[in-house]
């Protein structure tokens, strides 16, 4: 049988592990400028299966609107491009044999939006997360409370624990949400 503490740290564990997974989603969403991790979510067919980018080449910055790929494997420069084209980032790579360049375009208001929507989408979905990591630690509690291991008292005071944790997570989510924003907004 589990007690309180371990039902606390799992869902705290849990909660970090969704705002990890918040920071990398953003962090996909381009703002402006170029940046290697705008690139981490590509899958290049290399070699007869999908492969994560930073697995066939070298990802670089030049400067600050311009991201460069070296391949290692001349033969794949092309399904690389074509993975970058076939994103939904909206980049158009320029290749010249092993060397791609990747111009990053300023961003249309109409495109910042477009981004602030996702972005959303993405806080949103993290937010459910959190919820649901918050009603498998109540009912956690609420079975201590059925097998007898806490008293009533205890299980309110467990129950606020665990809201105050889901409010500190929702309130970092927002002010990761308002951060991201700001940063695409920015000309």
């Amino acid at each position: 049988m589990s007690d309180f503490s371990s039902i606390k740290s799992e869902a705290s564990a849990r909660m970090e592990k969704t705002l990890d997974s918040l920071k990398g989603d953003f962090s996909s969403l381009r703002a402006g400028r170029a940046h290697v991790s705008l690139l981490d979510g590509i899958m290049v067919e290399a070699y007869g299966s999908m492969t994560p980018l930073s697995q066939v080449g070298t990802v670089s910055v030049p400067d600050a609107r311009t991201l460069s790929i070296s391949v290692w494997d001349k033969s794949l420069a092309k399904a690389v491009e074509k993975a970058i084209v076939e994103s939904d980032l909206g980049l158009n790579p320029a290749s010249d044999g092993q060397l791609i360049r990747i111009p990053i375009p300023p961003l249309s208001e109409e495109r910042r939006k477009e981004l602030i929507k996702v972005a959303g989408k993405y806080s949103e979905a993290n937010k459910v997360a959190i919820r649901n990591i918050r009603r498998d630690a109540l009912d956690g509690v609420k079975k201590l409370k059925k097998d007898n291991a806490i008293s009533e008292d205890e299980e309110k005071r467990y129950e606020n624990e665990i809201q105050k944790m889901t409010d500190d997570s929702v309130k970092k989510i927002d002010e990761m949400l308002a951060q991201k924003e700001k940063d695409i907004m920015q000309v």
